[in-house]
């Protein structure tokens, strides 16, 4: 059964209808992710189908009781007035008022269990308590606060002294707290590091209500999303799957809707020719009837798709009318013959319009490094032991913001000198650099005058050029500094592309960009014939391009390394995650013999097994510590019904006895799993 139905739902703002035909359902228990292009209304339809926003046509309906909750992209005014003055941690426990009142009653009542009626109400309430999840609920703000990243430190700190990303995982923690039905969550990635990510990724797939999520995020989606809404602006089209199955999908679908909508074309200009030759001859009533018949086609292929020829046969023309809200169909030859000119192609994927060339082939060995500390004079921000990257590579540099990635890069371009131990650069290197901040662009200039600054070509081959990368008609002479930080991404490729380089220094390339320009990106690197040095959080393009992974981390010092490790993506989860987990030791491995970085030494067998133990008996005290509670809380129950007064008074001490053993569990648990020595995702 359905959580939410919407049916026909559009929005218009004036004349300009930003997206129609909107036709979805949402079951009790699916996990959707709806993708788009930028500005085709993503966010007004999140809107609307959480009932913050109403539509300009069509409805939505939410199964009875239903509760959804809904997270917004951006929270900076959030926390106004009072309760701006509350903490980090008591805003999660607002979620549980109730309980909590509850909880001070009882504690009330058990210093007054002098009357039936006192003993009474606490066997009552205390049923309640139980039920409404009171024994469990310190213990859930907990994990959730840590899992979106909130040190046990920052717990205390007033919500108005937090950054808008922070608010924003507040209201996400708050949100998984009140567990709604549905949950709506625009961009929920945004302002969370990889290890939150991640958390948050297996927090969702094991989430017992439906979710909707907006997100650029394709790894996310992978993990996350069972189906795929792919949104236009004439409706919203259904995939089944995640979202790589939805890729493919996509192009089987766009394939099959090509040869569809060609077929239709082909057999409509059979038929107006048979109508236009015989509108006003012998045959005029069967070339009217055949006018009849294909316009209703056309008006309802123009709103239902190809799909909808079929309708008509097997429903007819006013039931067809009905449900798609179709216009008057064509009623003159004329009209016909604009109305099928008038009707769109099937949208094609996006495909690349653009291919990264190198100008010449670089030596084998593109980068190597010994004994580097790179960072500022009086503040080192890493060190790594030894780097080499070859020809033909794609290395990852991953790790949280602000240990010291970008200034790496410009350590490698010259613009910084390291503060001890050398780095070369190999022979016949050509280096093509995309800053994160697209500083190197001239805010004063305009698109078109900053392409020529960098390559001298004809006015009209630079235009055909920008067009490429969406820059059409009056858009080359916006200036970059009104640019949108996706468009001022796109004029950074295309002048990364002219450069020909054979050795790319990326800094999050795909900030920014819609997923359509994910994609093309994507493509264009996977053929590129030289070297790259990836610096980015789109953990779908480290999978896809990744042949090492160098990661940035702290050690147990509080030192941040740098390690290297040799393999895809997959295989560093992998390992990371312990199934063939390296310990990380202190300072970063030495160089073996032929100057790779030599592999840290491995978890013994028994190492593991014992690590996994230890957190596995902790988690088994503490549903036997929450099963415990449980029960002492059922014969709290029997001792006041009974007026057992001495009975009372030992289980009280028992109950509060186990609370106490509950938290010294928790806090060890946290310990356990956050422990720098365990070789977790950090990221």
């Amino acid at each position: 059964m359905a959580i939410l139905n919407a049916s026909r739902v559009g929005q218009s703002f004036g004349e300009f209808d930003v997206f129609s035909g909107v036709s979805v359902s949402i079951p009790r228990d699916g996990k959707i992710g709806l993708v788009g292009p930028n500005g085709v209304g993503k966010t007004t339809l999140l809107l609307i189908l959480a009932g913050r926003a109403q539509p300009s046509a069509g409805h939505v309906h939410v199964a009875r009781g239903a509760r959804i909750g809904y997270l917004s992209q951006e929270s900076s005014d959030a926390f106004i007035g009072e309760a701006a003055a509350q903490t980090v941690y008591d805003e999660m426990l607002t979620v549980f008022a109730g309980l909590r009142a509850m909880e001070a009653r009882l504690r009330e009542l058990e210093q007054a269990m002098d009357s039936a009626d006192a003993l009474d109400e606490y066997s009552r309430l205390q049923t309640q308590y139980e039920m409404g999840g009171g024994y469990g609920y310190d213990t859930r703000v907990r994990m959730v606060l840590t899992g979106l990243g909130f040190a046990p430190e920052s717990w205390g700190q007033p919500l108005s002294q937090l950054s808008g990303g922070q608010k924003t995982r507040v209201l996400l923690g708050r949100l998984l707290l009140e567990a709604p039905d549905l949950l709506i969550l625009d961009e929920p990635t945004n302002h969370l590091d990889v290890q939150a990510i991640e958390w948050l990724e297996n927090t969702l797939n094991t989430w017992p209500g439906a979710v909707l999520v907006v997100s650029h995020d394709r790894y996310f989606l992978d993990r996350v999303a069972k189906t795929v809404w792919d949104m236009s602006r004439a409706g919203v089209e259904s995939y089944r799957g995640n979202y790589s199955a939805y890729l493919t999908q996509r192009q089987d679908r766009w394939e099959r809707l090509q040869r569809d909508y060609e077929a239709f074309q082909e057999r409509a200009a059979k038929e107006l020719d048979f109508i236009r030759r015989n509108i006003s001859g012998q045959r005029t009533q069967m070339a009217w009837g055949k006018l009849s018949r294909l316009s209703r086609e056309v008006e309802a292929v123009r709103v239902g798709g190809l799909g909808a020829i079929g309708d008509l046969s097997s429903k007819g023309w006013s039931q067809v009318v009905s449900e798609l809200d179709l216009r008057r169909p064509a009623a003159t030859l004329g009209e016909l013959e604009a109305a099928i000119a008038a009707l769109p192609a099937p949208t094609r994927p996006p495909v690349v319009n653009f291919r990264l060339n190198s100008a010449f082939r670089s030596g084998n060995i593109v980068l190597r490094a010994a004994d580097l500390t790179v960072g500022y004079p009086g503040r080192p921000l890493f060190t790594v032991n030894a780097l080499e990257l070859h020809r033909l590579e794609t290395a990852a540099l991953i790790g949280p913001n602000g240990t010291g990635k970008t200034t790496f890069l410009k350590v490698i371009l010259g613009q910084l000198e390291p503060l001890a131990g050398s780095l070369s650069l190999g022979a016949s290197l050509h280096i093509g650099y995309f800053a994160q901040a697209q500083e190197a662009l001239n805010p004063a200039a305009t698109v078109l005058d900053e392409l020529l600054r960098h390559k001298d070509m004809l006015i009209s081959e630079a235009r055909n050029y920008l067009a490429r990368y969406l820059f059409r008609g009056d858009d080359v002479f916006s200036q970059v500094g009104t640019l949108s930080g996706g468009e001022r991404a796109r004029l950074a490729l295309a002048i990364l592309v002219l450069e020909q380089a054979n050795f790319l220094l990326l800094d999050e390339p795909t900030n920014h960009l819609d997923i359509a320009s994910q994609e093309i990106l994507q493509s264009a690197l996977e053929a590129f014939d030289g070297t790259i040095l990836l610096v980015t959080h789109d953990r779908y393009l480290v999978d896809r391009l990744a042949s090492q992974i160098w990661e940035l981390k702290e050690d147990e010092a509080g030192r941040s390394r740098l390690e290297v490790f040799r393999g895809p993506y997959q295989e560093f989860l992998a390992a990371r995650a312990g199934k063939a987990a390296a310990e990380p030791s202190p300072t970063v491995a030495a160089p073996a013999a032929n100057g790779e970085a030599a592999a840290p030494p491995r978890l013994s067998k028994n190492e593991q097994r014992r690590r996994a133990e230890t957190v596995a008996g902790v988690e088994r005290g503490i549903t036997e510590t929450e099963a415990a509670l449980a029960a002492l809380g059922e014969a709290l129950q029997r001792a006041a019904a009974a007026q057992d007064y001495p009975e009372l008074q030992r289980l009280t001490a028992e109950y509060a006895a186990a609370e106490a053993r509950l938290e010294s569990l928790f806090a060890e648990w946290e310990a356990l799993t956050h422990e720098p020595a365990d070789h977790r995702a950090d990221g």
